[in-house]
């Protein structure tokens, strides 16, 4: 098996201490934690690293450069350290050190850029220097990129309909770049209409939820359409970080901060779904790259 090949087919576990068992309602969650570098990011580099070289626009001359709050970016520098190919990113200074450190590890040129201007100020970052060499760099851009939605449209969605054998009936989570939140509610909604699919936005655009962005702050030049999504949940912070606290001590699941936003939302879900209901959810990336942060060191929040 090559990197490729570690991409997907992830685990779909039942969290039955957040379900509601009277009621036969299933809360079910994507351990996307599990792919080869650690996020449900690794489907989406894997497509647009392969979408680019069978273009031939990503050649072992050119650099990949990108804008990222960590995880596309370690999943970018993972799979081009497999393929021999050069990889520059440009990030917020606030990404936390396990981040930074691991595309490091992995042989990425990180470039920190101002903290107040977020992860916007990171991705003009990355237009003016491919503006200023264009030939130099393959710039995917992860926000604009169709093969971002379309790997979960074909792998994450088609997954879920197999191992929930096509009992689900809600879909739940979070938009950052969309690319999940769109691909599996586009091939969810085309298996069976019925199935309702909410996109999981926190409650402020002032928030803690890495790598996910309030309603307002989507990039509107992107591929999200809410059209498409049956509503929106929005989660605070806080309610994020204890239900990430709680998958670990009743799941046994180490997740992030969003991961915990996501089944969140989930269970706002299953507050108001009919009976026996199966509602999915996104599991997407480790604890472990939460660590310096309060999400571990502080348990009261």
């Amino acid at each position: 098996m090559d990197i490729f090949g570690a991409v997907g087919n992830t685990p779909l576990f039942e969290l039955k201490s957040f379900g509601d068992e009277k009621r036969g309602i299933h809360i079910l969650a994507k351990g996307e934690f599990l792919n080869i570098s650690g996020s449900v990011k690794d489907r989406a580099a894997k497509a647009m690293i392969l979408d680019g070289i069978e273009r031939g626009l990503l050649t072992k001359d050119k650099i990949l450069i990108d804008s990222t709050s960590g995880n596309t970016g370690i999943a970018y520098a993972a799979i081009a350290a497999a393929l021999g190919i050069r990889v520059k990113l440009y990030m917020p200074g606030n990404v936390t050190l396990e981040r930074q450190r691991y595309m490091k590890a992995l042989g990425a040129d990180v470039i920190l850029t101002d903290i107040m201007e977020g992860i916007d100020g990171a991705y003009s970052a990355v237009l003016r220097e491919v503006g200023n060499d264009p030939d130099k760099y393959f710039f995917p851009d992860q926000y604009t990129n169709e093969a971002n939605w379309k790997a979960h449209y074909n792998g994450t969605a088609n997954e879920i309909i197999t191992q929930t054998e096509g009992r689900i009936t809600h879909f739940a989570a979070g938009t950052g770049t969309s690319g999940t939140f769109m691909g599996c509610t586009k091939r969810l909604k085309e298996y069976n209409p019925d199935i309702r699919c909410f996109n999981m936005t926190p409650d402020s655009p002032f928030h803690g939820i890495e790598g996910v962005k309030h309603c307002t702050c989507l990039t509107r030049n992107g591929f999200f359409d809410e059209s498409i999504s049956d509503g929106r949940i929005e989660v605070t912070t806080e309610t994020a970080y204890g239900t990430a606290r709680l998958l670990a001590l009743r799941e046994g699941l180490f997740t992030g901060i969003s991961s915990g936003a996501n089944v969140a939302a989930a269970q706002k879900l299953a507050e108001t779904a009919p009976d026996g209901s199966v509602i999915v959810t996104i599991l997407c990336d480790s604890g472990c790259r939460y660590m310096s942060g309060r999400l571990w060191g502080d348990t009261n929040a």
